[in-house]
């Protein structure tokens, strides 16, 4: 049987090929369909990783990295290490990658500048993305899944508050670079809580630097495009501190829990319309476990899911959309203080 090719099928001329008009079909078992879209895509979107921080007791700092699947229940699957052993915040997100900066680290020098940055399909752990220009021990960090923006901080001596606005490009690597704006100082800087949809990131629980804790209620919103000053956007049911809240669908923005400082953890979960201006509105409870000091958070357009600090390793979920108190998800492969949250399909990037 002669071999049958379908490029030596030409016109009359000779000049150019076939030409397939209408609906078509191909049964052929010999056939391939190209995948289409960035390698790092076709796994999916919904993926949440946290992780590093430091053990309660002996406050040992840690690299480990967990994810979970945020539309699925179950307990979460080791990711990979950090580079470093540290504590460290969020700097945004894109579909592909996330990004994470700064820290504490359990040897000198304790505040050190790294930025990393994970595949969010691949696996396999971070890898080194630049360096901060300004190295705040926390910060607040969001994203528009183009820029990562790291806003404010404290470092030391005597918890020294920045009001530093630094950004990266997600896509590429290299160091930060400062914005001409800043976070609004009067209030306090000393924070990593905030929220973001594709325009607007808003940073709340802004700790005023009196040399002891101290929090406010206080909530800024920053226009990610521009990095001009912060303005101010409402405020908190409750004034708290060092409270983290990542989690945002494409128009609704939630606040967990937070440190009274001093004193026992809150358990509010608060809601803000992100586009809008306006004090926040009660969302519910954090009801497995109060101690949500520098918890990590991570969200789809439709559910946010919180893994709990410090001594318990619970995760737990709500649905953005409605009201009502935290449900059991599943469990971490650790227990950890301070420890980031990124995802790949928060209200951001949608």
């Amino acid at each position: 049987m002669s071999q049958f090719k379908i490029n030596s099928i030409t016109d009359k001329s000779g000049t150019s090929g076939p030409i397939i008009a209408g609906v078509s079909t191909n049964n052929s078992t010999g056939c391939m369909i190209i995948p289409a879209g960035p390698t790092e895509h076709r796994g999916g979107r919904g993926r949440l990783v946290f992780g590093g921080g430091y053990y309660p007791s002996p406050h040992a700092n840690m690299n480990t990295l967990d994810f979970v699947e945020i539309a699925t229940l179950g307990n979460a699957v080791d990711f990979g290490d950090k580079t470093a052993v540290r504590t460290s915040r969020q700097m945004g997100s894109s579909g592909t990658r996330g990004i994470m900066g700064s820290g504490q680290f359990p040897s000198s020098p304790t505040i050190r500048n790294v930025i990393d940055y994970i595949t969010f399909q691949s696996g396999g752990g971070a890898n080194d993305f630049g360096d901060l220009t300004v190295t705040p021990i926390k910060a607040a960090g969001f994203g528009n899944g183009v820029r990562g923006v790291f806003a404010g901080g404290y470092t030391t001596p005597s918890d020294f508050t920045i009001t530093t606005i630094q950004y990266v490009n997600i896509a590429t690597t290299g160091n930060s670079i400062v914005a001409t704006g800043e976070l609004n100082a009067t209030e306090g800087a000393k924070s990593d809580s905030s929220v973001a949809d594709s325009t607007r990131g808003c940073v709340a629980g802004l700790d005023i630097d009196t040399g002891t804790p101290s929090q406010t209620n206080a909530i800024h919103f920053i226009t990610t495009t521009t990095l001009g000053d912060s303005q101010d956007f409402g405020d908190l049911t409750v004034a708290r501190r060092c409270g983290n809240g990542v989690s945002s669908s494409t128009t609704r923005g939630l606040f967990y829990s937070g440190s009274p400082g001093p004193g026992p953890h809150r358990n509010t979960i608060d809601y803000i319309t992100i586009q809008s201006l306006g004090n926040a509105i009660d969302f519910g409870d954090i009801t497995t476990h109060g101690n949500q000091d520098g918890a990590s958070h991570g969200s789809n357009l439709t559910r946010s899911v919180n893994r709990v600090n410090s001594d318990a390793n619970t995760i737990e979920y709500v649905t953005i959309a409605t009201l009502g108190n935290t449900q059991d998800f599943g469990d971490s492969t650790h227990v950890a203080a301070s420890n980031l949250g990124i995802d790949n399909s928060n209200g951001s990037i949608a």
